[in-house]
């Protein structure tokens, strides 16, 4: 058993040493993709535009999209953990739903544009997306009667999440002119990322990382059952409302940055697992990397495979991780069980 244990965290170790590289070595792709090549890299020593082009625009954008699939794989370890469900993600709470209204909202009542660069109309965009997603949360508590209760709680996060994208197709009906600006928010995009983001990414990250890791062995007890957790004398009630917490606030700092980012927060985990099988305390430092490599990944690919044109990141992470996920459930159905 013990030599198994080893053979394991040896695994979690090399995983997670190559995940750290393949961050470093997207960091320095990602600032040498853009509508100029390589050209603002090679000449910005000697080029302040191009130096420009590469301090201000890239690198903090690059930054940004790990920090955001970094938050989204955080959230999607402990949603999974939390619902004892490998198909829970990070927006399962109502919390993509809650910040397109914010959004939608915003947009409509006061004409801010997710294409806007004024630094006080960014703000504004994204409290709007910030508080919906945390008051969508809140409502879904409300609605569930707190957290004692996984399968009420599920349940209301799904209604939450229905009623909440009526009222968004319903302002956007009343207000067809915020349409296409809304599509940069609904499809996903680090375009606007700059260094104010990424240090709110960074700051919020650090401290629901640290949180999430203190809690682990709750999440480990529930994965052994409710009854068994509760004879370990785990405090589950307060530590489900304290991962909830941890949930809605990652999802909803990376939600207000980037728009709604799909199965980056769902697919990583997998991964994870696929590759080594270790506790929750490990799993969510592992699946916060996963994340933070494919969605740095995914947005090379969204700014390189029409440049100088670019897809919208979203996009290209819904294709992908859907297209993982269901060879994924093709090769578990061939075994005989599920995901």
């Amino acid at each position: 058993m013990s030599q198994a244990f080893t053979h394991q965290r040896r695994k979690a170790f090399w995983l997670a040493a190559g995940l750290l590289a393949a961050s470093v070595a997207l960091l320095g792709l990602g600032i040498s993709v853009g509508s100029t090549g390589f050209d603002s890299v090679l000449d910005m020593r000697r080029d302040p535009q191009a130096l420009l082009i590469v301090l201000d625009i890239r690198l903090p954008r690059t930054l940004g999209a790990w920090l955001a699939g970094a938050l989204l794989g955080l959230a999607g370890a402990v949603a999974q953990g939390l619902f004892r469900n490998p198909l829970a993600d990070p927006y399962l709470l109502g919390s993509a739903s809650g910040a397109s209204l914010g959004v939608a909202l915003a947009m409509a009542l006061f004409g801010i544009s997710p294409l806007a660069t004024h630094w006080l109309a960014r703000i504004g965009l994204t409290g709007a997306a910030f508080v919906g997603a945390v008051l969508a949360v809140l409502l879904t508590l409300l609605l569930a009667k707190g957290v004692q209760h996984t399968l009420r709680l599920l349940l209301a996060g799904v209604v939450v999440g229905v009623v909440l994208g009526a009222i968004t197709s319903l302002v956007l009906l009343l207000t067809p002119e915020i349409m296409q600006a809304m599509q940069s928010f609904m499809l996903g995009s680090t375009a606007f990322v700059g260094w104010t983001a990424c240090a709110i990414m960074a700051a919020v990250f650090a401290v629901m990382m640290l949180a999430a890791w203190m809690m682990s062995h709750a999440l480990d007890g529930l994965a052994l059952g409710e009854s068994t957790a509760h004879s370990l004398g785990l405090p589950l009630v307060q530590m489900r409302a304290a991962l909830v917490a941890v949930l809605a606030l990652a999802t909803g700092t990376a939600v207000a940055q980037t728009g709604l980012i799909a199965f980056v927060g769902l697919a990583a985990p997998h991964l994870v697992r696929s590759v080594v099988k270790t506790t929750h305390g490990r799993l969510i430092g592992l699946a916060s990397l996963m994340g933070a490599v494919l969605l740095t990944a995914a947005d090379i690919l969204a700014r390189g495979l029409v440049a100088p044109q670019e897809l919208p990141v979203g996009v290209l992470t819904a294709v992908l991780g859907g297209t993982y996920l269901l060879w994924l459930m093709h090769r578990q159905t061939g075994k005989g069980n599920g995901l």
